[in-house]
C-alpha cells in the first residue's frame, strides 16, 4: 500500500469516536475505494475539521500510513454539501452503509464512485429515488463480482434465483417458495427499463436477495431507521424505500 496519498477526491461514509479527541472515519475515494483513517483532534470543541466530517460532502483529502489504518494529513471541502432530508437522507445513509460494509479496503472502484455521485444527486433532486437505488445496488454488486448477466438471458424463458445467488432456467417444475422470474423482466432490468411496476418489484427482489447473501446476518442500521420512521400518506400503500 502507498505510504502517502495526496489530494484524493472522496466522501465520508462512516464515523466513530477514537480515543479522547479523535475520530475513525471510513472514506469512499475515487481511486483507492474505501479508506479507513484517523482524523486527529476532530472531536475537540473548536476543531475545524469537524465541519468536513459530514456525509454527502465532496472532499479533497490526503493521508499517510503503511498499514490499513491511515492518518489524515489534510482535509478540505471540494464543493457544497448535498443537503439530503427526510426519505432522501435515509436512502443516502443506506448507500453509505452498503459501501462501508461491502467494499474491501484500498481497492479502487472509479465507476462505482461515479454511480454513487449520480445516486446522491438523484436523491437531492428527489427524482425517481427507487430507480436510483436499484441502479446503484446493481452496479455495486457487479463491481464486487456478484452481478448477474441479465442481458444474456432468454426473454421467453423463466428463471429462479438459487440459494447461492445464481439464476437458473426453469425446465420443468419450479422450486417451491422461490419467485419465478420472467426473462423479459430480467432483460428490462439490464436495459434500465423500469416502466413496468413488475420489473421494479423484480429488481428490488434481486438486489435485496443478492445483497443479503453478502451482508450476512448483521442487519443494516439504515433499514432499521426506515422501519421506525412513519411513512407519508402517499407512500403507505406501496412501500418502496430501498
Amino acid at each position: 500500500m502507498k505510504y502517502r496519498v495526496e489530494r484524493q477526491a472522496g466522501y465520508v461514509i462512516h464515523t466513530r469516536p477514537y480515543r479522547d479527541t479523535s475520530m475513525l472515519v471510513d472514506f469512499f475515494t475515487i481511486e483507492h475505494g474505501r479508506v479507513s483513517a484517523v482524523v486527529r483532534g476532530a472531536r475537540r470543541p473548536n476543531a475545524k475539521l469537524r465541519a468536513f466530517l459530514q456525509p454527502f460532502t465532496p472532499l479533497v483529502l490526503s493521508w499517510q500510513g503503511r498499514g490499513e489504518l491511515k492518518t489524515i494529513i489534510t482535509l478540505e471541502s471540494a464543493d457544497q454539501p448535498l443537503m439530503l432530508v427526510g426519505h432522501s437522507l435515509m436512502c443516502g445513509l443506506y448507500l453509505n452503509e452498503l459501501l462501508q460494509r461491502l467494499l474491501p479496503i484500498a481497492e479502487g472502484f472509479p465507476k462505482l464512485y461515479v454511480y454513487y455521485q449520480y445516486a446522491l444527486n438523484a436523491l437531492k433532486a428527489e427524482d425517481d429515488v427507487e430507480l436510483a437505488l436499484r441502479a446503484f445496488e446493481l452496479k455495486l454488486l457487479s463491481e464486487l463480482g456478484y452481478g448477474l448477466a441479465l442481458a444474456e438471458l432468454d426473454a421467453h424463458s423463466s428463471y429462479q434465483l438459487s440459494p447461492k445467488g445464481e439464476l437458473t432456467r426453469i425446465h420443468s417444475q419450479p422450486y417451491t417458495g422461490v419467485p419465478v422470474l420472467q426473462g423479459a423482466w430480467l432483460r428490462a432490468i439490464a436495459e434500465d427499463q423500469y416502466q413496468d411496476p413488475q420489473v421494479r418489484k423484480v429488481a428490488k427482489y434481486l438486489t435485496r436477495t443478492l445483497l443479503a447473501l453478502r451482508l450476512g446476518d448483521k442487519p443494516l442500521k439504515s433499514r432499521e431507521l426506515f422501519a421506525k420512521r412513519p411513512l407519508p400518506v402517499a407512500d403507505q400503500q406501496e412501500k418502496h424505500h430501498d
